[in-house]
């Protein structure tokens, strides 16, 4: 099989990934230093493993388990720096199973997103996982965003998009009666899940067939062995060493990184370039109060700005009932920072001076200051809300929670929107493969990419 994802020279090159197919399946919840069912990987002493996985969210959880379903000889871990998984972009959004309409044709977002989503469906129901097919409506509310819709309907069917329909005026009441639309695309496969619970269930899979999770395990440094440790039986054949912020280490043949809000810094702790750098945008919730959720049965989309990677503060059901609306795109001066004034000095002085966001704010800086807006003035938003819902009110909105979105970013400002992979040479970089940009639709797509970085270890590891 040609390889799916290629080093481009260098210390550690950067590379765009290619698509490569096949079909997973996967199972449910665990946490926990080594979990319940995990502990010891297989073959090796309980610190040395053929693979280690820095990254406890949905897209590491669901690799970890592609490869040791895979390759059921090698010992797999685990390492999370928080005390459970899956807390932070995977615990932190808004839970829809997207359909692949909005991307690129022939690009890696579309095919492992059309992918992804029945992976999903298929996975949820075969291990009991709840889950709902609610469709969605993307509409349009104004003459000028008709062109843009039905050139987005016909890229939906470029990429394969199963059911989609394009529904007339009279046509949007039928599936929403109080949203308004001149036109609207009706796209049938979009559902919504629980994907804590979804990536939870991975690593349930994923120790049940031997895998360890460290929890608690704050990666500072990845280095090679200097020497081998006396302790051990294996000499050199875990050379990669992975240290923590308390000293401990864990030993490895070999390593793939999917730190999300961190991955570029973790990508440079083994050396390899830090770009494109990670600016983290901050999306605030609104909660429909539930004496007014009969306004909304699925979820309801603008139009998207197709400049933007962000796809408009939309209404989206949830699966405990709540609907969601939202989510805006600030700024964070946080990396996790899920209240507005979460403010850390490293993480802004990092923004400010190693990232393209001085590029980006000029070139879009009405777009900022208007989503700036709307964040600080719960009516600007109620009135962009009421465009689709005119029954809405500003008594019937509370504030919700947020996500923090890992957005990568180059140094020309330009937002990166699709899977970028980072490998290198060398000691060090022939050993490691980064998972450097993971964008919405990550979660959907998560089975999807983990056969593709399970093709992309077996081939570059040659295991």
């Amino acid at each position: 099989m040609a390889p799916a994802l290629r080093c481009l020279g260098g210390a550690c090159g950067l590379a765009r990934g290619g698509f490569a197919g096949g079909s997973l399946r996967a199972c449910r919840p665990a946490s926990g230093r080594s979990g319940p069912l995990g502990g010891r990987g297989r073959g090796a002493s309980t610190s040395s493993f053929d693979i280690v996985v820095v990254g406890g969210g949905i897209v590491g959880l669901a690799s970890a388990r592609a490869l040791v379903l895979r390759h059921p000889a090698l010992s797999v871990a685990v390492l999370e720096k928080e005390k459970d998984l899956a807390m932070h972009q995977t615990g932190h959004n808004s839970g829809v199973i997207h359909s692949g309409i909005y991307y690129k044709p022939e690009s890696l977002k579309a095919k492992l997103c059309v992918q992804g989503a029945a992976l999903i469906y298929e996975y949820c129901s075969q291990k009991g996982i709840s889950y709902k097919q609610c469709g969605k409506l993307i509409v349009a509310v104004e003459q000028e965003e008709i062109p843009r819709l039905q050139a987005l309907y016909e890229r939906g069917l470029q990429n394969g998009v199963p059911g989609l329909r394009l529904l007339q005026q009279q046509d949007i009441k039928k599936k929403e009666p109080y949203c308004r639309g001149l036109m609207a695309i009706d796209c049938p496969s979009t559902g919504i899940v629980d994907y804590r619970q979804v990536a939870l269930s991975f690593a349930q899979d994923f120790q049940e067939a031997g895998g360890t999770v460290m929890t608690n395990f704050e990666v500072k440094d990845i280095e090679m062995a200097k020497e081998s440790p006396s302790s051990s039986k294996d000499g050199m054949k875990y050379p990669i060493v992975i240290k923590n912020i308390k000293g401990e280490e864990v030993r490895g043949r070999h390593v793939v990184t999917c730190a999300g809000l961190h991955s570029d810094r973790v990508s440079e702790l083994s050396g390899c370039s830090p770009d494109p750098r990670i600016v983290p945008f901050r999306g605030d919730y609104l909660l429909l109060k539930a004496e007014k959720s009969y306004l909304v049965r699925g979820n309801i989309y603008p139009v998207p700005d197709s400049r933007f990677p962000f796809l408009g503060v939309h209404f989206t059901p949830r699966m405990d009932g709540s609907i969601w609306l939202g989510p805006n795109a600030v700024l964070a001066f946080k990396r996790e920072g899920y209240r507005p004034f979460d403010f850390s000095a490293s993480d802004t002085m990092d923004i400010i001076f190693n990232s393209g966001l001085s590029k980006l704010v000029f070139q879009n800086f009405s777009y900022g200051v208007n989503e700036m807006y709307k964040a600080c003035f719960l009516g600007a938003t109620v009135k962009y809300l009421q465009k689709f819902i005119p029954e809405i009110v500003i008594s019937d909105i509370l504030r919700g929670p947020a996500g923090v979105r890992a957005q990568a970013l180059d140094r020309d400002g330009n937002l990166v929107d699709d899977f970028v992979f980072d490998g290198g040479v060398g000691d060090m970089g022939s050993r490691i493969l980064h998972v450097r940009n993971a964008p919405s639709p990550a979660a959907t797509s998560s089975l999807a990419i983990s056969g593709m970085i399970a093709d992309e270890v077996q081939h570059r590891f040659a295991l």
